[in-house]
């Protein structure tokens, strides 16, 4: 009986849903840097374990919106399973920053979150975010409405800005493959491009070119980041590095950097010897 009161609810409020095969419910809950480490634990595990304190359903999508100092909603993650004993949760406890805490969670029930996207852009700060339809603080969990679900999934989607490239070949028969997805996304993740861009600027490492420079204010912080090592070659135990797997180019040497001459691709160095010959420097 419980049950079929919730699917009348979820029929019922359907200002909160969208039409995408199954209609699931989208939340927006808080999250505290200050106690745990989530962009660590997503990046080893590609999920979290969350206190379950709603009604949630598998499918459901959450965006976890990050307190002081971020103040910005930074991940986009699905709901996989549901009702999990403490018990049974992942081990965690090397990304709990407050041990009192920690020992305050081991009790109820708890929620797996399946990172989707990971971005950090001011595009999804708390003032933007009430521009855009959020009517309060979001310290609980709250039910996320379409028009600002839509606001959120354009930044969350926005491939091209982040500078995403597949390899060329073979990417297919990676595409279930959890660990080497989880790559793909910190490759594209904004978290990793300003990472890398914080510690090797905004210049391309193979032209030298500065949107900025060229451009004016309509180039002011945009480059693309290149990962290193072609990502068909990585193991499943690999953990990415942003100082030495990640570097800053432009959209052009990214792209010749994801194409082949005579079966391989090129290294940093000789795409930069290519163009010096080429441009006569």
């Amino acid at each position: 009986m419980a049950e079929n009161k919730t699917k009348t609810k979820r029929k019922i409020n359907k200002k909160y849903f969208f039409e995408r095969g199954e209609t699931k419910l989208r939340w927006m809950i808080s999250a505290n840097g200050k106690m745990y480490d989530h962009a660590s634990a997503f990046n080893k595990f590609g999920y979290i374990d969350w206190r379950q304190n709603r009604s949630y359903e598998m499918g459901d999508i959450v965006y976890i919106y990050c307190t002081r100092p971020a103040q910005k909603v930074m991940f986009k993650t699905q709901v996989k399973q549901v009702n999990i004993a403490f018990h049974e949760v992942i081990d965690d406890k090397e990304f709990w920053l407050d041990k009192k805490e920690y020992e305050k969670s081991q009790s109820g029930q708890y929620v797996r979150l399946q990172l989707l996207e990971q971005v950090d852009t001011d595009h999804l700060s708390l003032e933007k975010l009430t521009l855009n339809g959020l009517k309060r603080y979001p310290q609980g969990p709250i039910k996320v409405k379409e028009g600002l679900a839509s606001y959120m999934d354009k930044y969350f989607d926005d491939y091209y800005s982040e500078g995403f490239f597949h390899d060329e070949e073979n990417l297919s028969i990676y595409e279930g493959h959890k660990r080497t997805i989880r790559i793909n996304k910190y490759e594209r993740s904004s978290i990793a491009r300003a990472k890398c861009i914080e510690e090797k600027g905004i210049h391309c490492v193979v032209c030298d070119i500065d949107f900025q420079e060229v451009y004016g204010e309509v180039g002011e912080g945009f480059i693309h980041v290149h990962h290193i090592v072609p990502l068909h070659s990585i193991g499943k135990e690999y953990k990415v590095d942003y100082k030495s797997d990640l570097v800053p180019v432009c959209p052009n040497c990214h792209a010749m950097l994801h194409r082949k001459v005579e079966g391989r691709y090129l290294e940093i160095n000789e795409l930069k010897e290519i163009y010096r010959l080429r441009n006569g420097y």
